[in-house]
């Protein structure tokens, strides 16, 4: 266990790499596996194309058309990545593969031990909340000393260096 005054915290720019790190290896491959056990039901793909056709046009109104989106498909990707999110933290005590690769891991902020399954799930769902408020709970990594996001603070976990 890290001692206080030798903490580390991980600030936003490596938190960032790191998820997408995770979004890459974890959230990726995993919505490809959905996607095709949905039967390509999951969102329609070439709504998107068309999308992306009109807005390379200098069409407006690309973004208008919003494709269709299978709620029940939707909901099986969030619980997925959310279930093997958790395996990851438990299994490497704290890290996914993306913070495994930049040396950093998630700790309880005041004994710097292994996080537990209740500050996983509320760190999980407080992704979300995070989101919503416009990504200001992603943002508040940048300014606060603690390098802490609304979701650390409402897990009461940090980020911090692996060393």
């Amino acid at each position: 266990m890290p001692s206080l005054q030798k903490v580390r915290y991980a600030g936003f720019w490596i938190r960032f790499i790191a998820s997408f790190l995770d979004t890459l290896f974890l959230a990726l491959p995993i919505g490809i596996v959905i996607y095709f056990l949905s039967d390509g039901n999951w969102f329609d793909f070439a709504q998107y194309q068309q999308n992306i056709q009109m807005a390379m046009s200098g069409n407006v109104n690309a973004l208008n058309a919003q494709p269709q989106m299978s709620m029940k498909w939707e909901l099986l990707f969030e619980v997925c990545v959310l279930l093997i999110t958790m395996i990851f933290w438990k299994r490497w005590r704290g890290a996914t593969p993306g913070k495994k690769f930049v040396h950093i891991k998630i700790v309880d902020a005041k004994t710097l031990t292994d996080i537990d399954n209740k500050q996983a799930i509320t760190r999980s769902f407080g992704y979300i909340i995070s989101t919503l408020s416009l990504l200001i709970g992603f943002f508040m990594v940048a300014f606060r000393s603690d390098k802490r996001g609304l979701h650390d603070l409402l897990a009461n976990t940090a980020v911090i260096y692996d060393e």
